[in-house]
């Protein structure tokens, strides 16, 4: 591995997979962008493809929630594309309201909110794939986004999801007001429980969900979320 290899490598001019490294060479130069992994480079996150770049506006948090822009949410004024949902998002999505609705509208707790309705969170918005807006904050104009963020937001990590970005999400609900976020992992069949940024806690398919103080009553295998 000569230094040459190591710079066509990191501005991605050679595959990493034609280059021949032992694990001391790569603990020696580094490779920057890169891990090493059962003797393979590995890239430590995917680049984003264009058309999930943010896009910069001079639309208002304001007018956003007014117009809504289908398919974006709003961040520091720039509009992010929502990835594209897979089939397995969808039918985990529809998992959670199908456990959900029966409980919170049986007990009166609120209502549930699917991707398309977005909710102002801080300084920014967001289409959480599911939400919980009790029945005490069913307030506002009907025909517009919430100004308030739920109660219960209930995201779905996607393949093309940035882990940084989901933990970032999750506590920017929290800052915002949100009691309780929900994070659920399909390819682990995890569900990680924000409750403020030192009390996280991520269940297992073995363990039991719990809407806590938050959906009173309300419990669900985790395994069914993902069957």
């Amino acid at each position: 591995m000569t230094q040459q290899e190591i710079h066509e490598v990191e501005q991605g001019i050679r595959p990493p997979e034609s280059v021949k490294m032992t694990l001391e060479e790569f603990l020696e130069h580094d490779v920057e962008g890169y891990e090493y992994i059962d003797g393979k480079l590995v890239p430590k996150s995917p680049s984003l493809p264009p058309e999930m770049c943010a896009i910069p506006t001079t639309m208002t948090l304001e007018e956003f929630l007014a117009h809504d822009v289908e398919g974006y949410e709003y961040v520091n004024g720039e509009l992010v594309p929502m990835p594209p949902p897979s089939r397995e998002h969808g039918e985990i999505s529809v998992n959670v309201i199908h456990y959900l609705y029966e409980h919170v509208y049986q007990q009166k707790l609120g209502r549930l909110y699917t991707a398309e309705t977005t909710f102002q969170v801080g300084e920014r918005t967001a289409k959480p794939d599911v939400a919980f807006v009790s029945t005490a904050q069913l307030t506002g104009d009907k025909t517009k986004g919430f100004s308030i963020p739920p109660d219960l937001a209930i995201e779905v990590v996607s393949p093309s999801d940035v882990q940084s970005r989901i933990a970032e999400k999750a506590l920017a609900y929290l800052e915002a007001g949100t009691r309780l976020v929900w994070v659920l992992e399909p390819v682990a069949k995890t569900v990680t429980i924000y409750r403020s940024e030192t009390d996280i806690e991520t269940l297992t398919r073995e363990d039991t969900l719990t809407g806590e103080d938050v959906v009173p009553g309300f419990t669900c295998l985790v395994a069914h979320l993902f069957e």
